[in-house]
């Protein structure tokens, strides 16, 4: 029986001890949080220390790796915020004066119309080698002077443009009535500069040249009206 009293008191013992342990190991845990808050709080908010300063109360803090990573992608937030709200201003092309593009673009012939024949108002001049005699542009070459056109200057968007109207053919007839080397709309036009206006590429020339200086002031002219509508 003595033994047995004596086992029961060792036992309340043990169990005695392990209530006082389990109370005060949770109650040290939070003093230590608590100084740690403390620690925190007085870097934080200590007189003079100006902002809040999220780095100081990270260095506070014994081992805050959590924390450094969460001011690590608060800082690139800020910076993405920041990226985001910066308006970019992008430089306005300079435009070239109009001694660059008469220049680029000279004018030795005459013609005042739409477009017309001096250097600039966004015509592009196309140079060309003369071409073969005996043929179409040959003729157009040589009549270019006639209507005080250089056929150095000038040749070269006549040549393309009529290249891509008829690809000088005399009997190059459109869908729509255009007629001949200068697509003539109706093709009965061209009877003012010849009668034989069906047949003759000369006479055709002829009136699309005259055509062309009534109108666009020059072959450069109407080519670059040409470009910019698909007619002309």
């Amino acid at each position: 029986m003595s033994r047995h009293r004596t086992g029961n008191r060792s036992n309340r013992r043990k169990r005695g001890l392990f209530r006082r342990v389990g109370i005060v190991f949770p109650v040290a845990v939070f003093a230590v949080i608590a100084v740690i808050g403390v620690a925190v709080g007085a870097k934080v908010f200590s007189p003079g220390s100006g902002a809040f300063n999220v780095a100081q109360a990270v260095e506070a803090v014994p081992g805050s790796h959590t924390i450094a990573l969460l001011e690590t992608e608060r800082r690139q937030l800020i910076a993405m915020t920041d990226a985001a709200n910066t308006k970019i201003l992008v430089a306005k092309p300079q435009l070239a004066s109009p001694s660059e593009v008469a220049a680029a673009n000279p004018a030795t012939g005459t013609g005042t119309g739409a477009g017309g024949g001096g250097g600039g108002g966004g015509i592009v001049y196309v140079t060309s080698t003369p071409p073969d005699p005996n043929t179409a542009q040959s003729t157009a070459y040589s009549l270019l002077p006639s209507f005080g056109f250089s056929p150095q200057t000038y040749f070269g968007c006549l040549l393309d443009l009529w290249n891509r109207e008829s690809g000088w053919r005399y009997d190059a007839e459109n869908a729509s009535g255009a007629y001949g080397i200068p697509q003539a709309l109706p093709g009965s036009k061209m009877a003012s500069a010849g009668a034989d206006w069906q047949t003759d590429p000369a006479t055709q020339i002829k009136w699309g040249l005259g055509y062309i200086k009534a109108i666009y002031g020059n072959p450069c002219g109407a080519w670059a009206f040409e470009e910019a509508n698909g007619y002309y």
